[in-house]
């Protein structure tokens, strides 16, 4: 393998689009640059490299990934890395082949959101650089192990054989936590990465034993517009009462809810700590109340709870969530320092702590390019 290699991390959200590239070896990676497009199929679409946003008409994902790998010029390319949110049983990073791409296709109705536009950066990429390897690394991975009483959903085995259970995500992030832990992984880990798409894992000794999310993306802890776990009567009062068609229904639980249902106003949870009003009050109380509640059942399949991890957007950014989430855990050894929190700092609970409380930035696109590295590496090409 060389041991300057280059690493292309793809990105694809519903309606955004990340690049990264790594320089990799054997023992760290080094991100040179990045880009961004944002808004995608939009008349308010942009693009942004290092801080510099441009306004550009950008149909689709394939336009958008044309007009940021042109902004973003890198000089070498070795590999394409790919997130793909679902990846069914799948379970370590792949090489792209025909045979796979019409496998993630079969995936599609788990993940309708998310892995459409992946393939779509797949396709994009085989169009710039036919000779290019591709590999996708599925943010399912880390949760393949689970174990049968947290995979399994309470449905007739027929649905069961179908592959409807519970796969969890976010793998990426709690993958690269759990190696930035290092030793301190060892033991009862809760690790809640809180973002826009928002849930935790149960980890012990690295390995998760169980997540929050479920068969996609929805289910959990309320998220940004997503929300989260909810009453299935729920679903088929809105189908037969209120006359919601599967399409409504979608959109009512993956676009209208969550913090943004809460509150009335956004799903940007740094507006909504600046907010007065009494929907964003809620929205913030409802979330953290959520997270503390999941904390507090992964302690119960845990056996306790040694270390406590924040992670994402609003778990490395929002010292007041941090704080709502953790009051009420005492019980579990958890006492953070209110001026360390503030400060975001790496570890936030004060030294006698029986739980230390951590503070981590993860970094998905840096496990995906150590994943590429290491399966080139493997197959000596």
């Amino acid at each position: 393998m060389k041991r300057d290699f280059h690493c292309l991390c793809v990105n694809m959200g519903s309606s955004s689009l990340k690049l990264a590239v790594y320089r990799v070896d054997r023992g760290s990676e080094q991100c040179l640059a990045r880009g961004a497009a944002l808004k995608i199929g939009l008349p308010e679409a942009v693009v942004e490299i290092g801080g510099q946003v441009t306004a550009q008409p950008l149909p689709d994902h394939r336009a958008a990934l044309k007009a940021v790998l042109a902004a973003l010029a890198p000089t070498r390319v070795d590999a394409v890395g790919h997130r793909v949110v679902h990846g069914g049983d799948h379970t370590r990073p792949e090489r792209i082949t025909p045979e796979l791409i019409t496998r993630l296709e079969a995936l599609t109705p788990l993940a309708p959101l998310h892995n459409p536009p992946a393939l779509a950066g797949i396709r994009a990429v085989a169009e710039h650089w036919p000779d290019m390897p591709q590999v996708v690394c599925f943010d399912t991975a880390f949760h393949a192990g689970l174990p049968e009483v947290a995979r399994t959903l309470p449905l007739a085995r027929r649905w069961r054989e179908r592959g409807i259970r519970r796969y969890g995500f976010h793998g990426l992030s709690y993958e690269y936590i759990v190696r930035r832990l290092g030793e301190k992984a060892r033991g009862r880990v809760v690790i809640a990465h809180l973002g826009n798409g928002a849930s935790l894992a149960a980890v012990r000794d690295g390995r998760s034993i169980d997540t929050s999310m479920g068969m996609t993306p929805t289910g959990g802890i309320p998220m940004g517009t997503r929300s989260g776990d909810l009453d299935p009567g729920v679903l088929l009062h809105l189908l037969r009462q209120q006359g919601l068609d599967p399409d409504a229904l979608d959109r009512a639980i993956n676009r209208e809810a969550g913090l943004l249902g809460l509150s009335g106003e956004t799903s940007d949870m740094a507006l909504l700590l600046q907010s007065h009003s009494e929907g964003a009050r809620l929205a913030v109380a409802v979330f953290a109340y959520q997270v503390r509640k999941t904390i507090g059942a992964y302690a119960a399949a845990l056996g306790g709870l040694d270390r406590l991890v924040f992670t994402g957007g609003i778990g490395e950014h929002a010292a007041p969530v941090r704080w709502a989430v953790c009051r009420g855990l005492e019980y579990l050894g958890l006492e953070l320092d209110p001026a360390l929190n503030a400060a975001h700092a790496e570890t936030i609970s004060v030294p006698a702590s029986r739980c230390p409380v951590h503070v981590l930035h993860t970094e998905e696109d840096a496990m995906i390019a150590r994943h590429v590295y290491e399966l080139m590496e493997e197959t000596h090409v």
